[in-house]
């Protein structure tokens, strides 16, 4: 019909980059081609150190180039409309005016970052419990935790403020890839993004102006904020062969683009464990988030699409947690003169639990903490000494990371709440029997992995 005749979807995630074509077809939108790209974007944090996390903005833009350079030049010709998801609650600074430089590349013209910070991600932790007390209370449904972009401009306001005043614009780095595509000379924010960062009403869709002034908080960097699934701008260049003047889409979470990409029914949850781990269900139609958070709670509002809300049980602690297993597997082997690549250890270990069927020995997974509990730490327990293989050890630990979940949101809820089946996703899951064996002793419904969930397509849909 009179719809798009070809989208690009494109995710900006933690780990790697990825871009999907999606078309329309006779019975609905189809993946026609998508790529990714490890970022390997990881930096050292100078001045958060160790807490940390940051990333290389130019490597993120550089694995998002070859990803456009990797698809068919025919394909993204026909491209009428973007669509972009990314990491939520991170942050990254730039000059409006400088932040990026065109040029012509093999494939039509790109854009390098130019004028713009590292990016200080999700996982960032230097916005102490204390420093985070120590800041006001926010007009929001949401709680403040480290790692949120409002909280983390008040860190360089108290410990850097030279920092910020070499920028003037910041926002997620979805949103500095729409505001580079559109030349936008302020950002432009979804509802989502601007929920993530913390000291924003969903309500009445502002952010805490009054509140934020008083403690000095530099409110110029605020982007303007808009409703997801409206248009941001078009592109000022025929990037990577896409025409000029293609619509861009306001940049969305990657959480809920990932739900979008596979949620039909308001009676699916859907469990996702990736890097971290989050259990989800639909609220009710015209449900409103309370006026003000419960600290206490596991439970988080995400604003969604069309006024809706998710519930979420968002765990920091998923796939990381059997990646740092399996690094400490290999420094012990390392300590014992003994090289042994991690990539070989993961199947081996996945391997030994399969052959343990149980395991007494209980292992609480959370070596990241939770955003509602950030002090509380991993612990092992019922240690019996015919327990202590890989095996017993590994299957235990996998048992744990879905029980952490639904401690978080608890199966009796699920029930209350009229959930019949869950959707499982995510790359740990994928990769990982033991771990769907573990989620199917527990969750007492019927569990479809054929239901991938995927950012970029789900940006893509949206569109």
């Amino acid at each position: 019909g009179s719809g798009p005749t070809c989208v690009l979807g494109i995710d900006l995630g933690t780990t790697s980059v990825k871009a999907a074509l999606v078309t329309g077809t006779e019975r609905g939108l189809a993946l026609a081609q998508s790529c990714s790209r490890e970022t390997q974007a990881h930096i050292d944090s100078l001045g958060a150190a160790p807490q940390g996390k940051e990333q290389d903005v130019q490597k993120i833009i550089r694995a998002l180039n070859e990803c456009l350079a990797a698809l068919p030049q025919q394909q993204l010709q026909q491209v009428t409309h973007i669509g972009i998801s990314g990491q939520m609650h991170g942050v990254v600074f730039w000059k409006s005016d400088k932040g990026c430089r065109w040029s012509e590349s093999g494939t039509g013209a790109a854009f390098e970052p130019d004028q713009v910070s590292h990016l200080v991600t999700w996982q960032d932790g230097r916005c102490s419990p204390t420093f985070l007390t120590s800041l006001p209370l926010p007009q929001s449904h949401v709680s403040l935790a480290t790692g949120f972009g409002c909280a983390t401009v008040f860190w360089y306001l108290k410990n850097s403020p030279d920092f910020l005043r070499a920028y003037d614009a910041a926002g997620t780095i979805q949103d500095y890839v729409v505001a580079m595509l559109c030349d936008l000379k302020k950002p432009l924010m979804s509802v989502q993004n601007a929920a993530s960062w913390g000291y924003f009403n969903c309500r009445n869709k502002s952010w805490n102006t009054d509140i934020l002034k008083k403690s000095g908080f530099p409110v110029h960097l605020l982007p303007e904020v808009g409703d997801p699934g409206s248009i941001a701008g078009r592109t000022t260049c025929a990037w990577h062969g896409i025409p000029k003047g293609a619509k861009v889409g306001i940049a969305l979470g990657d959480f809920q683009c990932s739900v979008y990409s596979c949620l039909t029914e308001r009676t699916d949850a859907v469990l996702n464990i990736s890097t971290s781990a989050q259990l989800t269900i639909s609220m009710p139609l015209g449900f409103q988030p309370p006026e003000a958070p419960d600290p206490s709670s596991a439970v988080t509002y995400f604003p969604y699409f069309n006024g809706d809300y998710l519930a979420v049980a968002a765990s920091l602690n998923g796939g990381n947690v059997l990646a740092t297993f399996v690094g400490m597997v290999a420094q012990w082997a390392q300590e014992l003169g003994f090289q042994v690549q991690e990539s070989a250890i993961y199947p081996r270990i996945i391997q030994a639990a399969l052959a343990q069927k149980h395991s007494r020995l209980s292992v609480h997974p959370t070596i990241f903490g939770e955003r509602h509990l950030p002090e509380l730490l991993a612990s092992v327990s019922s240690i019996g000494a015919s327990e202590l293989s890989l095996g017993h050890v590994t299957r235990a630990l996998c048992r744990g990371l879905v029980e952490n979940l639904c401690s978080m949101l608890p199966v009796q809820h699920l029930q209350d709440t009229g959930v019949r089946r869950i959707l499982g996703s995510g790359s740990a899951l994928a990769r990982n029997e033991v771990l769907r064996q573990e989620v199917e002793r527990i969750l007492p419904f019927p569990v479809v992995y054929g239901k991938d969930v995927d950012a970029a397509v789900g940006a893509a849909m949206v569109m």
